[in-house]
């Protein structure tokens, strides 16, 4: 591990630091999304739990990864609250770094990690994906779930990744994405949502990822639940909202609503999308 990157975060990495470091959002995600995995889940019925959907994408990826062993080692970038590292270093004994920017979700997953007996193959690290900070070839699989969205250079952070990743390694990730030429009018409400000026798109990570060296190993297109799952999300808050106002302010717990009714608007109208995209760091 260097120091290079230490704490010198880009002002869109620290406008979402602040974000998931508030006590709203830390009492959101971890009551509302079930503070283990905290990105799109795969639905199997319009009513299932969050937390169970979401669980179900963390297995999903790992099924698709080909080489990971018990004596590899994986970084997740944008770790939450590093749910997706205690199931990769349960399911292969491996060591997994969970790099994330959020102190707040950081120190839970270190308590979590405590309990359950994995600190000795789980490292929780305050960092951020523009700047990894670890040397080159450290790892043998990276991996993320709906994280890269949060970049202002995404073509940076996957960079940084071919630098960490030794020849061989595994890329594994999913984001929310735009389609091209996607309405900008009903993209926008997202865009302004999370402060950015645009997002990702398949074609943009295929292009970046291949003048990188990466072979790509597949996309599973799943876009469908997107807005099945923001749509999920949504009507549990509701349905929650009087006991959610204990816990977070009524400005937040609106904003979101009106957020997430964005999401689900601009996937249904089929300007999003979202997948497991898979890729390999050519060894020659």
């Amino acid at each position: 591990m260097n120091s290079h990157a230490a704490k010198n975060y880009s002002d869109v990495v620290q406008t979402a630091q602040s974000y998931y470091n508030s006590e709203d959002a830390d009492s959101f995600y971890g009551q509302i999304w079930g503070g283990e995995d905290i990105h799109i889940g795969l639905y199997e019925s319009t009513d299932e739990p969050i937390r169970d959907a979401s669980h179900r994408t963390v297995e999903r990826m790992a099924g698709e990864l080909q080489s990971v062993t018990q004596d590899s080692r994986g970084i997740d970038l944008g770790g939450g609250y590093a749910g997706s590292a205690r199931y990769l270093a349960r399911k292969f004994g491996c060591e997994v770094v969970s790099l994330n920017l959020s102190e707040v979700q950081n120190t839970q997953a270190r308590e979590i990690n405590q309990r359950e007996k994995l600190t000795d193959l789980i490292s929780v690290i305050d960092g951020d994906f523009e700047n990894i900070p670890y040397d080159d070839n450290s790892f043998d699989a990276a991996w993320s779930q709906d994280a890269f969205l949060h970049s202002g250079n995404r073509a940076g952070v996957l960079a940084e990744i071919k630098r960490v990743l030794k020849p061989g390694g595994e890329l594994i990730f999913t984001d929310p994405m735009q389609r091209p030429g996607c309405s900008h009018e009903r993209l926008q409400p997202v865009l302004d949502r999370i402060q950015l000026e645009s997002l990702g798109s398949v074609e943009f990570y295929d292009q970046q990822l291949d003048g990188l060296g990466f072979k790509k190993l597949g996309f599973t297109d799943l876009s469908e639940q997107l807005p099945r799952h923001y749509d999920r999300v949504r009507r549990e808050l509701e349905s929650r909202y009087d006991e959610m106002l204990n816990r977070i302010s009524r400005e937040y717990a609106d904003n979101m609503i009106a957020g997430l009714k964005h999401w689900v608007t601009a996937g249904e109208a089929g300007d999003l999308r979202w997948g497991i995209l898979h890729f390999r760091l050519r060894a020659d």
